[in-house]
C-alpha cells in the first residue's frame, strides 16, 4: 500500500525551528516530485515547497523561501522540510503529497500540526 507519513510538528516559539519528515512507504521516491502543502485554519491547502525527483530541483512559496529548506534522503524514503526563523503565520497543518500542486497529488500524508505561538 502507497503511504505518506508526515512527523515532527510541534509546538515552538517565534524565531525557532522544526523539522518535519515524509516518509514513504510502498513505493520508492526517487522517482516522485514530492511536495510539502499547509493549511491554516480558516484558509486553503496551499503549496509550500517542492523537490523534483531524478534532478532534486526545489521550490519555495515566497512566503518561505529563505527559511525553509527542502531535502530528500531516498535511501530513507525521507523528505525533509527543515523550517527556521518560524513565525506565527506558520501555524498549520502541515501535509506531504507525491506531487509539487494541488491538482496533481493523489497521495497524501495525514499532516503534522504546527504551531508558532509565544
Amino acid at each position: 500500500q502507497v503511504q505518506l507519513v508526515e512527523s515532527g510538528g510541534g509546538l515552538v516559539q517565534p524565531g525557532e525551528s522544526l523539522k518535519l519528515s515524509c516518509t514513504s512507504s510502498g513505493f520508492s521516491l526517487e522517482n516522485y516530485r514530492i511536495g510539502w502543502f499547509r493549511q491554516a485554519p480558516g484558509k486553503a491547502r496551499e503549496s509550500i515547497s517542492c523537490i523534483g525527483g531524478s534532478d532534486a530541483s526545489t521550490y519555495y512559496a515566497a512566503s518561505v523561501k529563505g527559511r525553509f529548506t527542502i531535502s530528500r534522503d531516498d535511501v530513507k524514503k525521507t523528505v525533509y522540510l527543515q523550517m527556521n526563523s518560524l513565525k506565527p503565520e506558520d501555524t498549520a497543518v502541515y501535509y506531504c503529497a507525491n506531487a509539487c500542486t494541488l491538482v496533481a497529488a493523489d497521495n497524501w500524508g495525514q499532516g503534522t500540526q504546527v504551531t508558532v505561538s509565544s
